[in-house]
């Protein structure tokens, strides 16, 4: 008995170890769960490093701004005087770097101003001989703009009236100006004003796009009227009880966009002819509206409203005829975004012209007879002009950039206009990265800005025959001297082939003290769209330093442009996304990711974010409805999950309206797969959006509600697309995200 009962008391014994040890056990669990809850901040010194990025600017890099004379001896610059903090208007001479002040802000005076005057900006006249100042004065509130011209055979300083796009007269005495939706003539001699057009009001017309015909006795413009489309309302920040309401007009997909029309008056502002363009019941888009060498006859670039289809107008603004020059057509588009390849470059003294089109599949240069009844190819070859950058009739050049060997860079090429020789790349080739140009008038010299995504910007004026450097005009070496210091890993470049015979480019940023044994977590910066690429051989772009921040913190930061992105790839990569963007984008983004990690060993394919603003962002709510077990967390900015309510001028080049095209519509909108939803998903919007709307983002707020989805929604309020507004707002978003990222997808290597 006494040993059955020392047996159970051992046995008891050891059933209260057992459990005493379960009861550690559980509670080492539960405080390592308590644990694992708590919110990891951002560590102090990216915080800083953030706020020297997003607050004081000390990675950003410096530009090089200025203006040619129109004769091309030299180039007018804005710059602090000596020993002031004051900007002056200089002139330099392009040879001898002789530097000439023309005005200094002491003398833009008023005698009831204590403040000086900050001169903002220039135009010049088109002879070269006289110069309009823009100046702003903080004494005057609202109204704290002037302006002022500058006799440059005289060194006459005078006070005029001038405002938006002001523009020379031919003959020096007239300045042509708009103001609060209107056009104006000043005439400087007799110091009035004549009004051109009188009737904007309330917004719903305005006037723009003026221009003096070369005799100087007519303006051409474009009339926008807006009364028919439709008023959107929103809230104006103010009484937080009982905040007011303002009204905006919105051209939604498929709604009433403005009606347009090409009008010419006299410079007196007596008499207005319209231009007689077919209007179809849907409305078009104008481009180029232009002088065509003469003051009789005007340029009118006409596209259709879901750009599938542009045309070159010749219309007499005398007998009222209006001929067609050229026109083309495309079941995508026929060219996407507006910019230096839409309209037309006039040569041979205004008896040809020279078009830019993508028509047999890649995007190339053609020389056309002033009737567009000869048209000749310029530029033959299987790759894209990435731009047009400038024609120099006399030498006879056409200049432009491409790259024809590589997606991600842009170099200066030039040919003959009359089709003679071969291209010739002016661009050195031991300069691998990305070129900018600005030539000069008589096409001798250029400024010319090189960088590359490890090498900050340089700019330099050259002779651009020998490409010989004339001297180094910004080289940013404060800049190289901070990234010297700062030792980040370097952006790496590469290519997957994910199938198909398509293989899409992308970069790379490791975090510091990489260890190639160890996986790290993947986070993906998506665009995706065609309205630009993320993946350019040039510094800075992409957001590059704040990649390098995440980076830093023990991510692999990665971004691909797939298909439908604007690379220099053909056309047909261009419009592979016709009809519906969004699906494709989705899929080839996956397919890139897991083939960069397939030969990739230290990525971590178990760890993937995500995240993208704007098209990115709805990009990134794609991934993760649609490919839920690829990504584990995404955070989207400013997206728009419903795009049948974006705007009509971006979505209809690429998707036309949800009438004659339901399905792709259906198949484009992330509200529409957001029961995939399985990870961790944070939105972010401003309440002010003007573009991306917020109503269109809440209604997916409501939809992921209504599917019993847990997610993440940060609302900035009265903050744009940009999320720029309100002191602190820049830093905060970002200091934001990272800590998302932090507490979400665990960083560092395994």
């Amino acid at each position: 008995m006494k040993q059955q009962t020392k047996k159970f008391e051992e046995m008891m014994k050891a059933l209260f170890l057992q459990m005493a040890l379960i009861s550690v056990i559980t509670n080492a669990h539960a405080q390592a769960n308590y644990m694992s809850q708590k919110q990891i901040n951002v560590p102090a010194e990216t915080t800083e490093r953030l706020k020297a990025i997003y607050e004081d600017n000390e990675y950003a890099a410096r530009s090089f701004k200025a203006t040619w004379l129109p004769d091309g001896s030299g180039y007018l610059v804005l710059e602090k005087s000596p020993g002031t903090d004051q900007q002056s208007l200089v002139s330099y001479n392009v040879e001898s770097g002789k530097r000439t002040e023309l005005v200094s802000a002491s003398q833009l005076v008023f005698p009831e101003k204590t403040e000086p005057f900050v001169i903002e900006s220039c135009t010049i006249s088109p002879d070269g001989l006289s110069i309009i100042l823009q100046t702003n004065n903080q004494e005057d509130g609202d109204s704290n703009l002037h302006y002022w011209m500058l006799d440059r055979k005289s060194g006459k300083i005078q006070n005029v009236k001038a405002g938006n796009n002001s523009s020379i007269s031919p003959d020096g005495n007239r300045i042509l100006y708009a103001e609060k939706g209107n056009l104006y003539v000043y005439d400087i001699f007799n110091k009035v004003v004549i009004p051109l057009t009188t009737d904007a009001v309330l917004k719903s017309v305005t006037y723009n796009g003026a221009e003096w015909s070369p005799d100087g006795e007519r303006v051409a413009f474009i009339q926008s009227d807006v009364s028919e489309v439709r008023l959107r309302s929103s809230l104006v920040p103010g009484d937080p009880s009982y905040p007011e309401v303002e009204e905006t007009r919105f051209a939604r997909v498929g709604g009433t966009i403005a009606a347009l029309r090409v009008g010419v008056v006299d410079a007196e502002g007596k008499e207005t002819r319209w231009l007689s363009i077919p209007v179809p019941k849907e409305g078009f888009y104008l481009g180029q509206v232009s002088w065509a060498g003469n003051s009789n006859e005007l340029l009118v670039e006409k596209h259709s409203r879901f750009r599938d289809k542009r045309e070159f107008l010749l219309a007499d603004v005398i007998n009222g005829t209006v001929t067609k020059i050229y026109e083309e057509s495309d079941p995508a588009w026929v060219i996407a975004s507006y910019g230096s390849n839409t309209g037309l470059e006039w040569i041979q003294d205004y008896n040809a012209f020279l078009v830019v089109s993508e028509k047999d599949g890649w995007r190339h240069a053609y020389v056309c007879s002033r009737d567009g009844k000869i048209q000749k190819l310029l530029t033959p070859g299987n790759f894209d002009i990435i731009e047009r950058v400038a024609v120099d009739n006399e030498a006879g050049w056409f200049y432009y950039n491409a790259s024809p060997n590589n997606g991600t860079q842009k170099y200066l090429y030039r040919i003959r206009l009359d089709g003679s020789g071969k291209a010739e790349q002016i661009t050195p080739a031991n300069q691998p990265g990305t070129h900018d140009y600005i030539l000069s008038p008589n096409g001798k010299w250029a400024f010319h800005t090189y960088s590359a995504a490890n090498n900050p910007p340089v700019t330099e004026l050259v002779n651009l025959n020998e490409h010989k450097i004339v001297r180094v005009l910004e080289n940013n070496q404060a800049l190289r001297e901070k990234m010297d210091k700062l030792k980040p890993q370097p952006k790496e470049f590469f290519q997957v082939n994910i199938g198909n015979g398509i293989s899409i480019d992308g970069w790379m940023i490791k975090p510091k003290d990489f260890d190639p044994a160890r996986k790290y977590p993947v986070f993906v910066y998506v665009y995706g769209e065609p309205h630009g690429q993320t993946v350019i051989d040039s510094w800075g772009h992409a957001m590059a330093d704040y990649h390098r921040v995440i980076a830093d913190l023990g991510y692999i930061v990665i971004s691909m442009d797939n298909r439908g992105t604007p690379c220099p790839k053909g056309a047909a990569w261009r419009r592979a996304v016709a009809g519906s963007l969004g699906p494709l984008s989705t899929e080839e983004q996956a397919a890139g990711l897991k083939e960069f990690a397939r030969t990739r060993p230290f990525v971590d394919l178990s760890r993937v974010g995500i995240w993208g603003w704007s098209g990115g962002g709805s990009n990134t709510l794609n991934a993760m409805f649609r490919k839920p077990d690829v990504y584990n967390v995404g955070i989207a900015v400013a997206p728009k999950p419903q795009p049948h309510l974006y705007n009509a001028w971006f979505q209809e080049i690429y998707m036309k309206t949800p009438e004659v095209n339901t399905e792709g519509y259906e198949k484009s909108a992330p509200i529409n797969f957001a029961e995939g939803l399985k990870g961790d998903l944070l939105i972010i919007h401003g309440s002010g959006e003007t573009n991306t709307h917020l109503q269109i983002t809440e209604g997916l707020v409501d939809r992921l509600i209504e599917l019993g989805k847990q997610f993440d929604y940060m609302c900035y309020p009265n903050r744009d697309h940009g999320l720029r507004e309100g002191k602190g707002t820049p830093l905060h978003l970002r200091v934001y995200m990272a800590r998302y990222l932090l507490n979400h997808l665990p960083a560092g290597p395994r």
